[in-house]
């Protein structure tokens, strides 16, 4: 296979979705680019205040209209938040409109990956493996349904996956 024209990135916050996706639009000489960086640069604020805000449901919506926009673009790799999958939209849209890789990763691997860095809003209130597993029981069938390819990130260097991805593609 030739090189895609988008490359969109799936899977669970941790999976390494932004740091992978940034090599790989290096490598590949495509745009990089983030939903979640997208919808904090269209509305001014962060993801979190997001969600103080409007609630999970106020950034779903931003998120789709993010991942509408963004997926109609050519060229470009797109990492896409944890949860982009469980709209059916968002689905279809990175489905038809460019190759999809679902980055995969343990709980284990995602708990001590959300140690540091950006704040993750879904992790703030409870037990953080608990909410990882629940999320992993509820999203992980929606990405392996989307991808055309699964990657498994634990215990792995970004350069390594992004070279498997495009040795791959």
């Amino acid at each position: 296979m030739g090189k895609p024209q988008n490359v969109f990135l799936v899977g669970p916050m941790g999976a390494g979705k932004s740091a992978v996706g940034r090599q790989l639009g290096r490598s590949l000489h495509l745009d990089f680019m983030d939903s979640d960086d997208e919808i904090e640069a269209r509305t001014g604020v962060d993801i979190s205040f997001i969600f103080e805000k409007e609630g999970e449901e106020g950034f779903r919506k931003r998120e789709a209209k993010a991942i509408d926009d963004l997926s109609r673009r050519d060229g470009i790799v797109l990492a896409t938040g944890g949860g982009a999958v469980v709209d059916p939209q968002n689905r279809s849209h990175l489905g038809a409109r460019g190759f999809v890789i679902y980055l995969y990763t343990t709980v284990e691997q995602q708990l001590a990956r959300t140690q540091k860095g950006r704040q993750r809003p879904l992790l703030e209130n409870g037990d953080r493996k608990e909410i990882l597993e629940a999320l992993m029981d509820q999203r992980d069938a929606l990405y392996r349904e989307i991808a055309d390819l699964v990657i498994d990130t634990d215990g792995r260097k970004v350069k390594a996956v992004a070279n498997e991805i495009i040795e791959r593609l």
